[in-house]
């Protein structure tokens, strides 16, 4: 075993190991070692006390200004209380019968204060904090330790202040820092100047000036970004090497029946796509390919021609849907495109036809036996579901083509499962409007090859979108109703999207009691804790209310399939004003007449399913209004992202507000939230070049050494890196 693989208990002691492990899960030497200090602070400049949050645990290098010992009147026991500043603002920290403090905390002391930011008496304050005093003219240890250069502030817990943990790494980097083995070859630090690996972890930890910090994060960048290209290039190249069927098409052939019969032509974006995917699917490696497109772009015309290319070549093709409101939406649409090539078999169907099945779990036996027979049979060349295609029982004669419709919805091992059905790996598109961050990751190192559709088809008209301050401005909420009625006076229709159905209690929370001093204005409560406004009785007010004598009817998850597909039948056909709706109409709802929609408490949505939502309307040619009602007061970090989403139509740019705001995730693990990234000191936004320049630098050594035999130490580092869990995760995504 390697030194750096020891467990901490032997260099720091069976407690201080405890804690590492429990709070910060540092378990070795090499943890200990690569857990880089979170910012640093230079002797003389003080934090700035302003921006503390409340809640945070922080902590400051302050001076102290004021010492006050103040007995208790009714008991026994006093309260020390110490005021520090930066010179503007102060911050109170009190200890309880400790008095004998005062010996230490004197004014014009300088420390470390480290603790939990409360408020009492309308002021911030520290309760019982932990501390370090670093006045110089005191002398001893700690004005040593820190003397000439800069304090890092390490990512700590309540039980392990910074400067305890910045104690124990200077042990491990006495101790160990000899032991650590290089991963970057030698002429690559040559070729882009980076220091040496042992070098730049002893500058992150003990930076003599802001050039020493910088020259450490520029190497340890690089190491983040070349031993995860390296593991993206393998896996490129066992890929690579993996024999598909080549799905090359015929004339003549389904797919030119298709686009003789399309009443538009394809936008040169399309067509540039197309021509992408279709070179892809002749060759005889599967396929692995992102399709990025605006909400509205025509992703799902692609998809169904790439579907129709491989019909034609002889093989299935599967659509695989988050919802079944999705599903049947594109059962739908597909079957209204294709007319009576969708009817092959049948009487009515045309010879070079193919059947198109649906497959979702609600369907009925003998529905779902049919679907099932057709498949395994061949007869249906396009199957669209959800979750149930990949059930066990489903089998496929010659699954060609997988195509996974907003793709952040599946588990890695869902779409795995369903490639796993075909007799060789089937060629592999998934398609999103939005990236969530880790999308964004993935993107950015390279594990998806990209198509981007960025032109909407012609006819289609922009959407506006505005906040509405719910609070702050009721005339506004009222003037949102006014406009969704002025829309359906204009024989248009609209959305009202709401964040939970309310026919129960919403995470065992109590419902909110109506009371007398409630405003009337939907969204506009006076309690801060109230539940997320919901389907049910939001419907309710809108017909007694604002929207009386307008056809309103709902739409949430937990409506039978049946009554699911009636309702949307029935907005499609026009039938329907207003359809008060949960996020199961987020994705691929396509009703041209709908021309507003209204989401209530917007703050509680993501900045991806906003973007989503919206793009339900100005499917047409009239031009479409969003409205985003919150409650939530202007300079909240929730109201700058509904700020944000109102600001720009583009999805690659909200995909990077999404990611600023959420990080990237795990890139090489199933974790969709940044607290668990894998990444200490790159960033996916800020560094592009390092990780693309990385990318070539890796595919290269790869080429010349897939095995890495002759690069032990990034072998290792990469054995160290991808554990079982997330080497399998690899192989599968």
């Amino acid at each position: 075993m390697s030194a750096l693989d020891e467990p901490l208990t032997k260099l720091v002691g069976d407690r201080t190991a405890k804690v590492l492990a429990d709070s910060l899960k540092l378990r070795t030497v090499g943890d200990l070692l690569h857990h880089y200090p979170r910012r640093y602070v230079e002797r003389g400049q003080l934090t700035s006390l302003d921006d503390l949050e409340v809640d945070e645990h922080v902590t400051v290098l302050a001076r102290i200004e004021k010492v006050t010992l103040i007995p208790f009147k009714a008991r026994k026991g006093d309260r020390l209380e110490v005021v520090v500043t930066d010179g503007r603002g102060r911050l109170s920290l009190v200890f309880f019968n400790q008095g004998w403090r005062q010996k230490e905390l004197r004014p014009g002391a300088q420390g470390l204060f480290a603790g939990k930011v409360g408020v009492f008496n309308r002021s911030r304050q520290l309760a019982s904090p932990d501390y370090q005093l670093i006045d110089e003219e005191e002398g001893g240890g700690a004005a040593e330790q820190f003397a000439g250069r800069l304090i890092p502030v390490y990512p700590a817990s309540a039980q392990l202040p910074s400067w305890k943990l910045s104690l124990c790494v200077e042990t491990a980097l006495t101790k160990h820092l000899g032991d650590l083995r290089d991963p970057l070859p030698e002429e690559l630090r040559t070729r882009h100047d980076l220091i040496p690996l042992a070098e730049a972890v002893e500058l992150i930890h003990r930076p003599r000036s802001q050039a020493d910090r910088e020259r450490a994060q520029e190497r340890l960048r690089w190491d983040e970004a070349f031993v995860l290209q390296t593991a993206l290039a393998q896996r490129r190249a066992e890929d690579g090497a993996r024999p598909a069927f080549a799905r090359k098409g015929v004339a003549d052939g389904l797919l030119d029946a298709f686009d003789a019969r399309l009443p538009f032509t394809l936008t040169e974006g399309q067509q540039k796509v197309c021509g992408e995917i279709f070179a892809e699917l002749a060759t005889e490696h599967p396929m692995h390919r992102l399709l990025q497109g605006e909400v509205g772009s025509g992703k799902t015309l692609v998809a169904l021609r790439a579907m129709l290319r491989t019909v034609d070549s002889g093989g299935q093709a599967v659509l695989l849907a988050p919802t079944e409101v999705l599903a049947q939406q594109h059962h739908r649409s597909i079957v209204e495109m294709m007319g009576d090539l969708a009817e092959g078999g049948s009487l009515f169907g045309s010879e070079i036809g193919t059947k198109v099945v649906l497959l979702t779990g609600s369907m009925g036996v003998p529905a779902r036996r049919q679907a099932m027979l057709d498949m395994a049979s061949g007869d249906a060349g396009l199957a669209i579901g959800t979750h149930a295609l990949i059930e066990d029982k489903v089998q496929f004669q010659d699954l060609g083509l997988v195509v996974v419709d907003e793709q952040h919805r599946f588990g890695v091992e869902q779409r795995d499962a369903l490639r796993a059905k075909g007799e060789q790996p089937p060629h592999l598109l998934v398609m999103t409007a939005t990236p969530i961050p880790r999308t964004v990751a993935m993107t950015v190192f390279g594990d998806l090859e990209t198509s981007v559709l960025d032109q909407l088809p012609a006819g289609r008209s922009p959407i506006s979108t505005h906040v509405v301050p719910a609070l702050e401005k009721p005339n506004f909420l009222a003037r949102a109703w006014e406009r969704v009625r002025e829309e359906v006076g204009k024989g248009h229709q609209a959305y009202v999207v709401c964040p939970r159905i309310g026919d129960e209690p919403e995470d065992g929370k109590k419902k909110r009691k109506a009371t007398p001093d409630d405003p009337e204005d939907l969204g506009a409560g006076s309690d801060e804790k109230r539940p997320p406004l919901s389907v049910v009785e939001t419907a309710e007010k809108l017909v007694k209310g604002p929207l009386a004598g307008l056809r309103v009817e709902i739409l949430h998850g937990r409506l039978a399939p049946e009554a699911k597909d009636e309702v949307m039948r029935r907005f499609s056909a026009g039938e329907v004003d207003v359809l008060v709706a949960t996020t199961v109409i987020e994705v691929g709802v396509n009703v041209p007449n709908s021309t507003v929609m209204v989401i209530m408490d917007a703050d509680r949505f993501g900045v991806s399913q906003l973007h989503q939502l919206r793009g339900r309307v100005g499917r047409g040619s009239a031009a479409g209004l969003c409205l985003l009602v919150s409650e939530m007061p202007a300079g909240s970090s929730a109201r700058a992202r509904l700020d944000a989403v109102a600001a720009t139509l583009d999805g690659f740019e909200l995909s990077r507000i999404d990611l600023e705001q959420r990080r990237e995730g795990d890139v090489l693990g199933q974790a969709q939230s940044g607290v668990k990234s894998s990444l200490k000191v790159l960033s996916v936004l800020e560094d592009e070049e390092i990780i693309a320049t990385a990318r070539e630098e890796a595919t290269r050594l790869v080429a010349a050494d897939p095995t890495l035999a002759a690069h032990p130490a990034l072998r290792e580092t990469l054995a160290g890196l991808l554990d079982e869990d997330r080497a399998a995760f690899l192989d599968k995504g």
